[in-house]
């Protein structure tokens, strides 16, 4: 039974003759097992270092003085030996392998059930093991890439571009550590939604490869949780889900030369957003949530915007309103609660498509459109050029739950308009 964590070995005496300890921890593998050399059945704890491979070894039976466990969920614990007088400080290790060392180190101190440990003869570590595990890898070419071996289980940031790889490695998606996932210009058309499964993954890198869409699992994974930053700029998205503004700790979105008709329906639901670029694409407009953002820099250069029409709007309002498109605007106004589980799918992705007027009310299927000009400085700080004539306007599409909205509107357009 092996443990790898970084050892601290205190020597109690030492203050007796007025000495002290270094107080600095070393990368270390602590192992339980048998001497070669002892015919007897006694267990020891063996301590191999990068300076040490061979290693210091302590009996266990009856010489653990004390345990010190209550930091044990860090990752940290100390045992206090009776002989020699020191005590072995254990950090930076996994707390449930550490439980599970720490629980064989019980049995061994107390002599019982040592049979049902799988015990071994104590062998000389090998440097691979004792090395400060592996965070961070980098791979630029095809040549470079791991085929026959895996990747360090420590990793914490991988990047893999230029590798002409078609989809995503598998293998990638057991590095349960990582944070930062690189994969930009490579050949992948489609995400697999276990990419979800990587709970600590804050960055993601897709920048030039040839997606096509952004799946709803991921959305609805615990990237929710997670991730902070993601480019999809130089793919071929035409569109992202609705439940694409789940993702909402993002801070930085990058959704440049795509072939993008539309943003997000929701994207008011990001709240943490500050970094929002979405340049060369086939907007024709923005969503109407686009006025909730509050963000430090955009960019939409390159779109296709339309002449905005405030004055032919687009009439989906029915007077009066169906008894459907009241309970709908009862639910969204009142912030009820609503899943499948409680409505047909239909009905939610109604309401999870309610436009909101003006007033502050939603309307869901009856409403009155149109879109109006907004100078990109009302949301964000650092606005990049809309066109080549030095433009910082883009036409917002704006909804209105009923004619007396749509008709206070007007007369204040007509007004500032004279």
């Amino acid at each position: 039974m092996k443990l790898h964590c970084e050892v601290e070995v205190i020597n109690r005496m030492l203050p007796t003759f007025g000495m002290r300890n270094k107080g600095k921890g070393t990368r270390a593998v602590l192992s339980i097992g048998r001497n070669c050399t002892d015919k007897s059945t006694n267990v020891y704890l063996m301590i191999c270092t990068l300076k040490d491979k061979s290693g210091c070894k302590y009996k266990l039976k009856e010489n653990i003085e004390h345990f010190f466990t209550k930091f044990v969920e860090e990752g940290k614990a100390t045992l206090r030996l009776k002989e020699p007088a020191i005590d072995v400080c254990l950090s930076k290790a996994d707390s449930v392998n550490l439980k599970s060392f720490l629980s064989a180190v019980r049995l061994a101190h107390q002599g019982n059930e040592i049979r049902t440990l799988p015990l071994s003869i104590l062998t000389p570590a090998k440097t691979s093991e004792i090395e400060k595990p592996k965070i961070r890898m980098i791979i630029t070419s095809k040549k470079d890439y791991p085929l026959a071996t895996n990747f360090p289980y420590s990793l914490e940031h991988l990047q893999v571009s230029y590798c002409k790889l078609a989809r995503v490695d598998m293998r990638m998606l057991c590095l349960k550590k990582l944070r930062k996932l690189d994969l930009s210009h490579n050949h992948i058309k489609k995400l697999p939604s276990t990419i979800g499964d990587l709970l600590y993954l804050q960055e993601l890198n897709l920048h030039d490869n040839q997606l096509e869409s952004f799946s709803t699992a991921l959305c609805s994974s615990t990237l929710q949780k997670s991730l902070q930053f993601l480019d999809l700029s130089q793919n071929k998205i035409r569109a992202l889900p609705i439940q694409f503004c789940s993702l909402q700790e993002l801070v930085h979105l990058k959704l440049d030369d795509n072939e993008l008709i539309r943003l997000p329906f929701k994207l008011g639901q990001f709240k943490k957003l500050r970094f929002l670029s979405a340049a060369r694409n086939k907007l024709p407009f923005l969503p109407c949530e686009f006025k909730l953002l509050h963000l430090e820099n955009l960019d939409l250069f390159g779109n296709s915007f339309e002449q905005p029409s405030p004055l032919t709007p687009n009439i989906q309002l029915k007077v009066p309103l169906t008894l459907l498109e009241t309970a709908s605007r009862l639910v969204v106004n009142s912030k009820f609660s609503y899943g499948p589980h409680l409505l047909p799918a239909h009905l939610c992705q109604d309401l999870d498509t309610a436009k909101l007027c003006q007033c502050g009310q939603s309307c869901v299927n009856s409403f009155i459109q149109t879109t109006v000009t907004m100078n990109l400085h009302h949301v964000s700080h650092t606005v990049v050029l809309v066109d080549n004539m030095g433009g910082t306007e883009a036409p917002v599409q704006s909804y209105f739950c009923s004619l007396l909205c749509y008709s206070e509107f007007l007369d204040r357009y007509l007004q500032s308009n004279r």
